[in-house]
Formats: C-alpha cells, sequence, structure tokens
C-alpha cells in the first residue's frame, strides 16, 4: 500500500494517518490528520455553498477519513486543503477561497474559535506525531441512497445533520457517528464514476465536471439550520 491511496482489502479500508496528542487550555485534544499532503482533494467555500473536488486516489482516503471519524468519537480529524485548493487553478471569486477541514464528532464539544491555537501547535515543524495505519470495515459504507424527503426540524432524521461553522480559513463539521456515514457514499461514488467518465465523456466548461457529482445533502430547507450545501464533483485537472 502506498502512502497517497486508501487501500482496499476484501472487508477493510485502509491509510497512513498521523496521530497528534495536543493540550490545549487544560484539556488535551487528539488529532488525526493523513500521512501525507491532500494533493488531489480541495474544498473551497463559494456563495451559497461549498465544493469539494477530489481524484480517485485521494478521494477515496478522504471518503476514509470521514468514516474514520465516525468511529472517533473523542478526535478531531483535521484535512488541510488549502494549498490544494489553490493548486486546482480555480480562478476564485471575490468572497470565495478555498478551506482546510475539520471533521469533530460532537462527543470532543471543540470550539471552533480555539482551532488557530490548536492548529498552530500541531503544525509546528517539532510538533511529536505518530504514524499508524487506519482500519475501517468496509461495512461501515451504507449504500448510497436516493433524495430525502425530510420532514420537520424536530424529525429523527434531522439529527444527523453536518453543522457547520468556518473559523480561521477551516471549514468544521461536527455531528453523530451516522451523519459521517451518511454522507461518505457520496464522495465514493464520485471517486468510482468519475475516471471512466472522464476517459470516455467531454467536459463541459462551467458545468459538472463529466457530470459526475453529489450533494452530501437533498433538501431545500438548509439555510434554516444555518448550514449550506455541500457538492463533490470529480476534478478534471486531475483525472490527466
Amino acid at each position: 500500500m502506498t502512502a497517497s491511496r486508501a487501500a482496499l482489502t476484501r472487508d477493510r479500508l485502509q491509510l497512513k494517518i498521523t496521530v497528534q496528542q495536543v493540550r490545549l487550555g487544560g484539556q488535551e485534544y487528539r488529532v488525526i490528520s493523513p500521512a501525507t499532503p491532500l494533493k488531489n482533494g480541495a474544498i473551497y467555500q463559494t456563495r451559497g455553498s461549498y465544493y469539494m473536488y477530489v481524484d480517485r486516489p485521494d478521494g477515496r482516503r478522504i471518503g476514509t477519513l470521514w468514516l474514520l471519524a465516525a468511529r472517533s468519537p473523542r478526535s478531531l480529524v483535521y484535512l488541510p486543503m488549502r494549498t490544494a485548493g489553490t493548486a486546482l487553478g480555480i480562478d476564485f471569486e471575490s468572497g470565495e477561497k478555498p478551506l482546510d477541514l475539520v471533521l469533530a464528532h460532537r462527543a470532543v464539544q471543540f470550539r471552533p474559535s480555539l482551532w488557530k491555537k490548536l492548529r498552530a501547535r500541531i503544525t509546528a515543524g517539532n510538533a511529536p506525531r505518530e504514524v499508524r495505519t487506519a482500519s475501517v470495515p468496509v461495512r461501515d459504507l451504507p449504500a448510497e441512497t436516493c433524495e430525502i424527503n425530510y420532514a420537520a426540524p424536530s424529525a429523527p432524521e434531522n439529527r444527523n445533520l453536518l453543522h457547520q461553522h468556518v473559523f480561521a480559513e477551516t471549514l468544521f463539521l461536527t455531528g453523530s457517528s451516522m451523519a459521517f456515514r451518511e454522507a461518505a457514499p457520496h464522495i465514493f461514488t464520485v471517486t468510482k464514476e468519475g475516471p471512466p467518465a472522464a476517459a470516455t465523456e467531454l467536459y463541459i466548461t462551467g458545468g459538472c465536471n463529466y457530470h459526475v457529482c453529489r450533494s452530501i445533502y437533498h433538501r431545500a430547507d438548509l439555510h434554516a439550520h444555518n448550514g449550506e450545501q455541500i457538492h463533490v464533483e470529480f476534478c478534471p485537472p486531475w483525472s490527466r
């Protein structure tokens, strides 16, 4: 297994990660990150939504990290993605910007306002870190669901929304284990369907990349929940 891919065995997804224990404000935090930088995975904020671009290898790594977040209720999963967003060559308009991503189980109860200080400590050159191989059972990845007709905000299914906050150039997604598991299949579908589409179909500039894309949520009332759509697309420059 190379460090750049999330390897699929017969019954498990595996990838290299780093684990760091950082103390801040009298509390210790466990931070999980990919062991090598994400080169072909990026997320950026635009007006009214977030756009994530992935290729197959890094898309699988990102999807596996979402499943790992579901299994790590005491950890922050940190995906540095701003550099990749800039390298993508997106012509950012006013108000659009690349972001890093943090996946936090709600059990961590982490305040995003602390992130800038915590990030400075974990990215310091002398910060201790342990390299490990993370392993997630394939059964954790549910089948991709069709559009869901969500009911009132108090309905049980709405408890699985991922709450969104942007702080210090980072998008924080916080929620339950089920919320992360339900979102992951959309990322894996793009990584599966993207390469054959890129090899056979025409890329339409300004349109959806090869028509291979997914939205994490299918609902019209996200704004009522202080949320924006997260749109995942297969990235054409990285397919060549």
